[in-house]
């Protein structure tokens, strides 16, 4: 008897259709779309407009942009940081900001941190060497040239 009953359900399911309900996979889907857009960070480089880099034809854009000190040198050599309102009259000041910047990233675990120093085309190469000479004395030693991509010949 008991196993006409599980003849007759056997029998009664492969009559039925089988469908699977999706409805929780699509849910499961957009809940971890939108946990990932809230957890990630996008990483945006202040760009200075008053700053015109040079063009080379190996420039290649930087694939990992963690980690950078962002520092603008204008044309007439004056020196400011990610912030525009920020500017730097001395050394000591753009040394400074970099081993801020430098302990914060080592804190969160990020590293090395690199100086991407974008430099006016027409700015005299003493006052490159002076942020760098800067960086490198806050213990930032990876330097990034700003400058344009050209297309290549």
């Amino acid at each position: 008897m008991a196993s006409e009953k599980l003849q007759a359900a056997i029998e009664a399911l492969d009559e039925e259709e089988m469908t699977m309900d999706m409805s929780s996979m699509i849910d499961l889907v957009f809940l971890l779309l939108i946990f990932f857009m809230v957890s990630s960070h996008l990483i945006i480089v202040q760009i200075d407009k008053r700053v015109k880099p040079p063009t080379a034809k190996n420039a290649k854009v930087a694939e990992n942009a963690t980690g950078r000190v962002v520092v603008n040198v204008l044309d007439d050599g004056r020196v400011f940081g990610e912030d525009p309102g920020n500017e730097f009259t001395t050394s000591e000041a753009i040394t400074d900001y970099v081993d801020q910047i430098r302990l914060r990233n080592d804190d969160a675990g990020v590293r090395p941190t690199r100086l991407h120093l974008r430099a006016d085309k027409t700015v005299d190469t003493r006052e490159i060497k002076k942020v760098v000479q800067a960086a490198g004395e806050a213990g930032v030693f990876e330097v990034i040239f700003g400058s344009y991509v050209v297309d290549k010949d």
